[in-house]
């Protein structure tokens, strides 16, 4: 057996015996993920506007930065994350490690939580003094207002990119050895797919409550329920074939060579 193979079964089988042990626990490990990244969300807005103020250039680099170190606490952390959970769950069902049954209840059930998790944060910001100032010219009015004007064609696609990214820093948390190596991998992959404005669906749930609970909405273009809905529904199965496939069978495959050469 693999390095990558015994990583995904520990991974697969400490998932579902969280699941099948404490509904409530698996939920709240899937919250704090969603809530990790909500936070260095919120505080990339804050900073991309700030910085906005003298040097409008340099607001994406600020964002981009800032919303990195999220995934970096979920990982320290052990969040259950819904994007990261596509691209193990996928490959441990593609080993038969665990049941695509299993698999699938465990994705839907982190995703719903993430979004809790989500909610709850963005709320909580939105009592805050620095979101009681935000205005039609800030940072998140521009990012939710361009993601819902993209295709759904263009929604699928940068779905799968995104989580190829995300998958990229998973892979690379997981095989390092070394804690600054693992942090600078994290960071810079994740740096990637924001900087390149491509869809990722827990970030999604972060950005858009954020702007959800704020009057800034108003701003928003056809930022109604089913509109909303519809982006999240196309991203979600985009980043399930952009970490599952693409990146967890892909590997999957690649390490049952019967040769001496394994890819991880």
């Amino acid at each position: 057996m693999t390095p990558f193979q015994e990583k995904i079964g520990a991974a697969c089988a400490k998932k579902e015996a969280l699941f099948n042990e404490s509904l409530a626990r698996y939920a709240l490990r899937s919250i704090f993920a969603g809530a990790y990244l909500t936070m260095s969300t919120a505080v990339g807005i804050i900073g991309a506007d700030v910085i906005a103020a003298g040097f409008p250039a340099l607001s994406r680099f600020v964002f981009t930065f800032i919303f990195a170190i999220g995934l970096v606490y979920v990982l320290i952390f052990n969040g259950e994350l819904a994007t990261s959970n596509m691209m193990y769950l996928t490959a441990g069902a593609y080993y038969k490690q665990i049941s695509w049954q299993k698999a699938i209840m465990i994705l839907l059930y982190c995703t719903f939580f993430n979004l809790v998790g989500a909610l709850i944060l963005a709320w909580l910001f939105n009592q805050s003094f620095s979101f009681m100032n935000l205005t039609d010219k800030s940072f998140v009015v521009n990012a939710v207002n361009i993601k819902l004007a993209k295709s759904d064609w263009s929604n699928f696609i940068e779905g799968i990119t995104a989580n190829m990214f995300v998958n990229i820093a998973i892979l690379g948390y997981m095989l390092l050895k070394e804690e600054s190596a693992k942090i600078f991998i994290v960071i810079s992959a994740i740096f990637m797919f924001v900087f390149l404005i491509n869809e990722h669906l827990v970030a999604n749930f972060a950005s858009f409550m954020l702007a959800a609970f704020n009057p800034v909405r108003a701003h928003i273009n056809s930022f109604t329920f089913f509109n909303v809905a519809r982006q999240w529904i196309v991203v979600f199965f985009g980043n399930w074939l952009g970490g599952g496939l693409f990146i967890g069978i892909a590997y999957a495959w690649l390490n049952q060579t019967k040769t001496n050469h394994i890819e991880q």
